[in-house]
């Protein structure tokens, strides 16, 4: 079983939870979620700094990013997983490549 972190904006988070719940059930992935806001609530500078060291640690300890780009769309923190994944050598899986080979 293959551990990924979920990488993606969070104008997709619907979307990033119900593809986890797929790779869970169905794909045999151990997923290490993204915080969601689901009250949106504000939160201070320090707290998003928190959040942000949090999801990187998350993406040391996998073996994989799942990177959900829908529409082709990848933002700039995004890019920044992209990248620290990719320094550590960890493999990068594209939802829009993935979803497209699933029959």
């Amino acid at each position: 079983m293959k551990t990924v972190t979920i990488c993606g904006s969070m104008r997709f988070e619907r979307e990033m939870q119900s593809i986890a719940f797929r790779l869970e059930t169905m794909d045999n992935y151990n997923v290490l979620q993204c915080v969601y806001n689901i009250d949106k609530l504000d939160i201070s500078q320090e707290e998003a700094a928190s959040l942000a060291k949090g999801h990187f640690r998350k993406i040391e300890m996998s073996d994989a990013i799942y990177v959900v780009d829908i529409d082709g769309y990848i933002g700039n923190q995004v890019t920044k997983e992209i990248e620290y994944a990719k320094s550590l050598g960890k493999e990068v899986i594209y939802h829009s490549k993935y979803a497209s080979t699933e029959a």
